[in-house]
């Protein structure tokens, strides 16, 4: 039996290996994709302390091989469920069972994509995420952002700054973020906003470049072409926490509803990085919620052996 299983090998979860590997306990971490998490699809991140610059791949390959070097276990599985078990919990995955006295979900959260042809092979290529950690790379040359949120308009707004010219496409007749968010956005000359259309499809050039989108209106059914640098997606995240339900209490919106002391709903569980309830989701607050919910889980772990 482990002393920890930690589901998820993103920034949160291996943070979390790193803390209780130092704590000598036993640690499992079980990734169903890639380990690294989501920044591995960053082409250059430049807001990780420590870093200068770094390839968002390399960041993660380093902070994976730390974690194997102090000695934790990893499997590259799906969890299917968590299930208490004695006095610890039994993880199931797609290829076997596993049990610990301790728990973190760590899964993270996906943002949500358009579902269309070569999306995925652009990201990190043309489509982005985060005007705060990719915003700068496109810094004069013109850039769209799909969504009308708040998040959104808050991700145009700081891109509006940066960009020579700033395309806003939203699928609604109006955009449906806050009222001063919108007043700011229309307040920029280098703004222009498109509602009531959505995104039919990516252009790319002879490399596999991306240089534009083909939205379609909705209501007219009219279809153009936007020459554009690079797409920043910003449709909502999607946690990935439907297996879980059993453990850890969600919000609204499907979030593991944890305060700041990350315990989940039963003893021994805890819950790390973009998966919870928050509003600061990077690689730094991932990594103090790893290092939090590993430190809380080995306090558990000796309690229970006096």
């Amino acid at each position: 039996m482990y002393d920890l299983i930690i589901v998820g090998g993103g920034p949160a979860g291996l943070t979390a290996a790193l803390y209780a590997r130092r704590a000598n306990k036993n640690v499992l971490v079980i990734e169903k994709d890639g380990f690294g998490g989501q920044i591995a699809f960053s082409p250059k991140v430049e807001n990780i302390p420590g870093f200068k610059t770094i390839q968002g791949v390399e960041f993660a390959d380093l902070l994976t091989d730390q974690v194997i070097e102090q000695g934790a276990d990893m499997e590259n599985l799906e969890v299917l469920s968590v299930e208490e078990c004695g006095e610890g919990y039994k993880v199931v995955t797609d290829d076997g069972d596993f049990e610990g006295l301790s728990v973190i979900i760590a899964t993270g959260a996906k943002h949500r994509l358009l579902g269309l042809p070569g999306e995925t092979d652009l990201i990190g290529n043309g489509i982005s995420f985060c005007a705060v950690c990719d915003g700068a790379f496109f810094k004069d040359k013109t850039v769209a952002v799909i969504g009308g949120g708040n998040s959104a308009l808050q991700e145009a707004l700081l891109l509006s700054d940066l960009v020579s010219k700033l395309i806003v496409v939203q699928n609604l007749p109006v955009l449906t973020g806050e009222k001063k968010l919108q007043d700011q956005l229309y307040a920029k000359e280098n703004v222009e906003v498109i509602c009531s259309n959505v995104v039919k499809g990516y252009l790319t050039d002879e490399a596999g470049e991306l240089n534009g989108i083909e939205i379609i209106n909705e209501e007219t059914k009219e279809t153009q072409a936007l020459t554009v640098d690079g797409v920043f997606l910003a449709v909502g995240l999607v946690p990935q926490n439907e297996n879980f339900t059993g453990i850890i209490k969600l919000d609204e919106r499907g979030y593991a509803d944890v305060d700041e002391s990350l315990k989940g709903s039963k003893k021994g569980v805890f819950v790390a990085g973009d998966c919870r309830s928050k509003r600061i989701r990077q690689v730094a607050t991932a990594a103090a919620d790893g290092a939090i919910a590993a430190l809380a889980a080995c306090d558990y772990v000796d309690s229970l052996r006096g």
